[in-house]
């Protein structure tokens, strides 16, 4: 039986229940994260928290919670749903207002909701062993604030279906540059040198891209760039990794139907992978 937190309560997940009025459910007028945690070890929490604070304030929700609040109520959902390998979800709408109205309401409280859900062991840096990924691409024809990590996702839902049968759907806009995946960014490598899109409102800037980008630049050993990544490059890159918070580095082996590089996880990869297996509890 899965614990959700609601407004204040541990409950029963499905015991927990909203307004019809709710934006979060009328509008997806709201904001959320998930934060990886392994045997009860959390990857990324400061920076998670970081950009929730900055997802509510760019859409004018106020809640006055500081990290401390958001870490208790991330401990207890992990200790009342076994302490293992779990996804932690968390969710803030602008709450419930008495009729449906485009216009911001005023005097609601905010709907504060989290859940956690399973997810696979941590990744393990064996070229042999590890989950691969396939991938589509398609032109990018969601809103321009992708960079605001929202819970209207209905853009993102309908590229991640595109797929044809592939495990994800990689983005790119009018002028054929790289924008991220549906659900995850993207990382190329092409003659030792990773390089991945740089953040702006077309990327949602993903937690796992942040603490890979600075744990390689920390380490030294491979180089990476923020950057223009084009199309072409993508399809001629030697390796193309998918980064998110359940799937931390992972390489994908096709492309459109046609093999990336050798058509297996390369050593670049491994390289990154290990180094993100040792320093990720570190932020």
């Amino acid at each position: 039986m899965t614990i959700a937190y609601l407004n204040g309560d541990f409950l029963p997940l499905e015991q927990a229940r909203i307004s019809p009025l709710d934006r979060g459910f009328l509008f997806g007028d709201g904001i959320y994260e998930v934060v990886p945690s392994y045997g009860g070890r959390m990857v990324g929490f400061g920076p998670h928290m970081e950009r929730m604070k900055n997802g509510l304030a760019a859409i004018d929700i106020k809640l006055d919670w500081d990290e401390a609040q958001w870490h208790k109520v991330c401990d207890e959902l992990i200790e009342k749903n076994g302490g293992g390998d779990l996804g932690i979800y968390l969710h803030v709408s602008r709450g419930a207002d008495n009729n449906r109205n485009h216009a911001y309401p005023q005097g609601i409280e905010p709907t504060v909701f989290g859940y956690t859900f399973d997810i696979p062991p941590a990744p393990v840096a064996d070229r042999g062993t590890t989950r691969t990924f396939t991938v589509t691409t398609t032109q990018d024809m969601r809103w321009k604030r992708c960079n605001i990590k929202s819970t209207a996702l209905l853009g993102n839902v309908i590229h991640y279906n595109q797929g044809d049968g592939s495990d994800e759907t990689v983005l790119y806009n009018a002028a054929g540059e790289i924008t991220e995946a549906a659900a995850c960014n993207v990382f190329i490598v092409k003659d030792g040198v990773v390089a991945t899109p740089d953040t702006d409102h077309q990327i949602l800037p993903g937690i796992t891209r942040l603490l890979l980008v600075e744990i390689l630049r920390a380490d030294g050993s491979i180089p990476v760039e923020e950057r223009v990544v084009t199309l072409d490059e993508l399809r001629h890159a030697d390796e193309v990794w998918l980064t998110s918070s359940t799937k931390e580095v992972g390489p994908v082996v096709m492309i459109d139907g046609a093999p990336v590089g050798e058509g297996e996880p390369g050593p670049v990869w491994e390289r990154a992978q290990a180094l993100f297996s040792e320093f990720k509890y570190d932020y």
